[in-house]
């Protein structure tokens, strides 16, 4: 029987892996030197907190993967009542501090839907067989009529199909036996135009850079349905749609920048062949250089802009950071609006250094680090958790009356501003009283909200101010989907084109609005948009398709 072999412990200390790392880096190319370095460094905080006797499994865990969830009840391990549940379970959500409770019978992920839910279904009506409104009741000894129920019985039944399907039409040829003459039946009108279509154009589109499908395995997927679709030709079909709408991505630029709030962060990227120094094709927003020609980083940055009623999500891939790219869309901000208030994380790089800003800090980046230490400490971080979560439940409250923005601040400065003022206090009592060490990873936690107190707080002061930024988060995760699926944007080009489209698939989920419909509408109205963009926005694009249409019907009209 073979002995499996004794293990042997390697032992190595910061000295040691610097003095690698130098020898390495005149032997490996500069991508593979940077590769190596970051594992490194990897093993070292890694190494350094597994010899910390505070460190347990559960944090290692939650470093390496992550939590499922933020909830307060699921971080406290509470049960339904609010009390301390020591057997809840991981996998019981809720939403990040605690906005509310599902009603009773209602689980999550149930996977039902009502018709109602069906908004893209083609809907046919079918009438009584026998019978219509104001009819005889058929019932015996009834002497009543029948009327139109308000609410119709509804069957819904899902098809499957290709994302592309495709139709050929066989043409009929005949030749004279004589001269030899061909005579070619007419193909149907408005067929043989061109090969792929708007909607298939809005198809690929959508698959790839709203779900982040590569378009090798859509390649794939529908080689196996017998609907050859190269990789190039996905590639050819998305590049010759995007130059169609950029006029409309321009112009959401143009609207982003006049927004009440503007949220920012950003998220690592790779371009594959991005030259150091290069002018950015992505950031339309402004024509600058890169700043840094030394920065090696590549990121995308996401933009998301709320006023006026609307959101509008914008993506920008390359050199520069968040606060960057802000500061390239501000420029075009009217100069009659005052300052915007800026939501983002507590990083200098998000901060645009050209505009003025009233700064918001993210109060759920400061939550988070809580949430992180609360089996070391947990009577401490149960304090701050439920105080924030009282917070959050002020802000549910005042969404689900509808509150304008001066009702909401009026409301959050008398129910909030206290609970904020009481959990400032005690955090510093507990650095007075000398309860926490300021060098600890608690200590480290309060000191992130006392030294940010004033943008943390801007709830409290200005109307529409926001909590957090957790909506320019949930956008970013199509820039990490698309990183998670296809690693790396191959040139700047590409990552432009990447841009274009998420930014207008997301404004139009922000906005409720059908991307495949409107991507779809964009192409056949291209001779409208470039004239007036401003008209084919996701929020009132179908306006303007019922005004065209009406004008055409109409005997004065075109």
């Amino acid at each position: 029987m073979n002995k499996r072999p004794k293990e042997r412990i390697v032992e190595l200390n910061a000295e040691e892996l610097d003095g690698v790392l130098e020898r390495a880096k005149a032997a490996l190319e500069q991508k593979d030197y940077e590769t190596l370095s970051r594992l490194a460094q990897a093993y070292a905080y890694l190494t350094e907190l597994v010899q910390d006797k505070q460190t347990t499994i559960g944090r290692l865990r939650t470093l390496l993967f992550g939590l499922r969830t933020e909830a307060t009840r699921t971080v406290l391990h509470e049960g339904k009542d609010g009390k301390q549940d020591t057997g809840a379970r991981e996998g019981q959500q809720e939403p990040v501090g605690g906005e509310g409770d599902l009603k009773e019978g209602q689980g999550r992920g149930h996977g039902r839907n009502g018709a109602a839910a069906y908004r893209g279904a083609e809907r046919i009506e079918v009438r009584h067989e026998s019978l219509q409104s104001g009819t005889r009741c058929p019932v015996p000894g009834c002497d009543g009529k029948v009327y139109v129920c308000r609410e119709p019985g509804v069957i819904v039944r899902v098809r499957g199909q290709a994302p592309l399907t495709a139709t050929t039409w066989q043409l009929e040829k005949l030749r004279c036996n004589l001269c030899g003459a061909v005579f070619t039946a007419k193909p149907p009108e408005g067929v043989g135009e061109e090969k792929y279509d708007a909607e298939s154009k809005a198809m690929v589109a959508l698959l790839r850079y709203g779900s982040g499908l590569p378009f090798n395995r859509l390649e794939k997927l529908e080689d196996g349905l017998g609907i050859p679709l190269p990789a190039s030709t996905q590639w050819e079909m998305v590049k010759e749609c995007s130059q169609k709408l950029k006029p409309v991505y321009k112009e959401l630029v143009r609207v982003a920048a006049q927004g009440e709030v503007l949220h920012n962060d950003d998220t690592p990227m790779r371009i594959l062949k991005l030259e150091r120094g290069a002018t950015e094709a992505a950031a339309v927003a402004t024509t600058e250089a890169d700043p840094s020609k030394e920065r090696t980083g590549v990121f995308t940055s996401g933009i998301v802009s709320v006023g006026g009623g609307h959101r509008v999500a914008l993506f920008f891939t390359g050199r520069k950071h968040a606060g960057e790219n802000l500061s390239g869309v501000l420029k075009q901000r009217a100069a009659e609006l005052g300052p915007p208030i800026q939501m983002c994380d507590a990083l200098s790089r998000n901060v645009p250094r050209e505009q003025e800003c009233l700064l918001a800090n993210c109060l759920a980046h400061g939550r988070r680090r809580f949430v992180e230490l609360v089996a070391d400490f947990p009577a401490e971080c149960r304090t701050v958790l439920e105080k924030l979560r009282s917070v959050y439940r002020n802000d549910a409250i005042a969404r689900k009356r509808s509150l304008s923005n001066e009702d909401r601040l009026s409301f959050h400065q008398k129910e909030s501003g206290p609970v904020m003022e009481r959990l400032k206090s005690w955090m510093e009592e507990q650095f007075r009283d000398h309860i926490v060490e300021p060098n600890s990873g608690l200590g480290d936690a309060f000191q992130y909200l006392l030294k940010h107190w004033t943008e943390l707080t801007l709830f409290l002061r200005e109307p529409g101010a926001p909590l957090d930024n957790n909506i320019c988060e949930q956008g970013l995760k199509k820039a990490i989907l698309h990183r998670k699926s296809s690693l790396f944007y191959k040139t700047e080009n590409g990552a432009g084109v990447g841009d274009l489209f998420m930014s207008l698939i997301h404004s139009c989920e922000l906005n409720g609005v059908s991307p495949f419909d409107y991507l779809t509408q964009l192409q056949k109205r291209e001779a409208e948009l470039a004239k007036a963009p401003a008209d084919w926005m996701p929020w009132n694009y179908r306006d303007t398709l019922r005004r065209i249409q009406g004008a055409g019907r109409s005997p004065s009209g075109p």
